[in-house]
């Protein structure tokens, strides 16, 4: 196996994404900063800070040119950045010392690739955007067809009270809607980075008007200062990443409980086959996304560790950074595509949910039979009324309502339960839809 399964031949369909990798390629990493050497140029031409015609050359320069990555490879070993390389690089592929001397004027690496990585998440968030609206379209259109569905709720494993398949699918949903509203702003705060070897533009006198002038032309936010050792950015970003993934892990979880023999309430069309077991049906999709939220979880903990950086500028942290980021984007990735493809094959099994209702005897309902007689003996002493029912009820091998009967008669049991007793689920399963269409 590969060092990430995205670079797989055999597991990249698994745990990879390809248009997320696809911006963490060498490729994409060098035109990228490209494009910010391109968009500093003409900003320093523009104010003055150096010659017109090299400005002229540079921008035009960097659209055109074709670096391959395998040729920084050795210096970057060396040096801990690929910037001193692809300086060098470029400045040959242009052939002209006389112009191409001013590339790169008064910066420092860490400005070009803090600045080219912003470039290729707005391309990233737009594409994770994207993702999660199709995917909250497909929950609000299950929650909503199935809002009246009844099942059991269960906590702890346990059987609780009753709700319907909607509410269970608008608990799965409501998460989403916040992430990508926290995502927008993301998307929004990316930043030019731009403040020299020491945060300070000291070879630069026109640098605050030329990062000003840098984040116009590249759509970026100006953050107004130096932003080197301040890694708030992208542990923000990775914090999202394990919360949306988290989100998605909840749902393959669920769906893995829900799927299990003796149970099977919920079937996803097109599970995974065993290479020996020929009745198996595995949940593999759901299992995927339960993995890659832990991947994600940990990857965030190592960034929010790196941001940590010693002095105006931490090598050591950058470099976990560049360890960890990519694979949590692209685990990201994969976990929404995959999300919005088990949500449109999700199917319910109505008659199983049924039977998860009235198993035990029909304990379920023994919250509701609780509260029902507490209108006559309180509600300290109808718990424990109901609670030792219940326990009878399992003993015997009786449905409870028989024994509420037997010792209540004077209460029509068969009309005080004989609702679904699932309180505002189905409203909240619409609730979801109608949010999630509007928003």
């Amino acid at each position: 196996m590969p060092a990430h399964p995205a670079d797989s031949a055999i597991y990249r369909g698994l745990l990879g994404d390809e248009e997320t990798a696809r911006l963490f390629s060498d490729s994409s990493e060098i035109r990228a900063m490209l494009l910010v050497w391109g968009a500093l140029a003409k900003a320093q031409g523009d104010l003055g800070v150096i010659p017109a015609d090299a400005a002229a050359f540079i921008e035009r320069s960097t659209r055109e040119a074709v670096i391959d990555p395998l040729g920084l490879a050795d210096a970057t070993a060396v040096n801990g950045v690929p910037v001193p390389a692809l300086v060098a690089a470029f400045r040959k592929a242009m052939e002209a010392p006389d112009l191409s001397q001013y590339l790169h004027w008064g910066t420092t690496s860490q400005d070009i690739m803090d600045t080219a990585l912003a470039l290729r998440l707005r391309r990233v968030m737009a594409l994770w955007d994207d993702r999660l609206g199709a995917l909250i379209a497909s929950l609000a259109r299950l929650a909503d067809a199935h809002a009246d569905l009844p099942m059991a709720a269960r906590t702890y494993g346990q059987a609780a009270t009753p709700t319907t398949f909607g509410a269970v699918v608008a608990g799965w949903g409501h998460p989403l809607l916040r992430h990508r509203q926290r995502l927008s702003e993301l998307r929004s705060g990316l930043a030019v980075s731009l403040s020299g070897a020491a945060g300070t533009l000291s070879a630069m006198a026109e640098g605050p008007k030329v990062r000003a002038a840098m984040a116009a032309s590249l759509g970026l936010r100006d953050p107004e200062h130096s932003w080197h050792s301040d890694r708030s950015p992208i542990v923000d970003l990775a914090a999202w990443m394990a919360a949306v993934t988290a989100s998605l892990g909840k749902i393959g979880q669920d769906l893995i409980l829900s799927a299990q023999t003796g149970i099977s309430e919920v079937a996803v069309e097109g599970a995974g086959a065993s290479s020996t077991m020929p009745q198996k049906q595995n949940p593999v999709a759901p299992s995927v996304l339960v993995a890659l939220a832990r991947l994600v979880a940990a990857g965030s903990g190592a960034v929010t560790g790196a941001a940590v950086h010693a002095q105006q500028r931490d090598g050591s942290a950058w470099f976990v950074e560049w360890l960890t980021l990519p694979s949590m984007a692209i685990a990201t990735g994969r976990s929404l595509a995959l999300a919005r493809d088990v949500a449109d094959r999700v199917r319910p099994d109505a008659s199983a949910m049924q039977r998860g209702l009235s198993q035990d005897c029909g304990l379920i309902m023994a919250e509701a039979a609780s509260f029902v007689l507490a209108r006559q003996l309180g509600r300290v002493e109808a718990q424990a009324s109901v609670k030792t029912l219940s326990k009878e009820a399992l003993a015997l091998g009786l449905p409870l309502t028989d024994l509420l009967a037997r010792d209540f008669p004077q209460t029509d049991w068969s009309a005080a339960l004989g609702g679904s007793m699932s309180g505002t689920a189905a409203d909240d399963a619409r609730a979801f839809a109608a949010l999630a269409r509007t928003g």
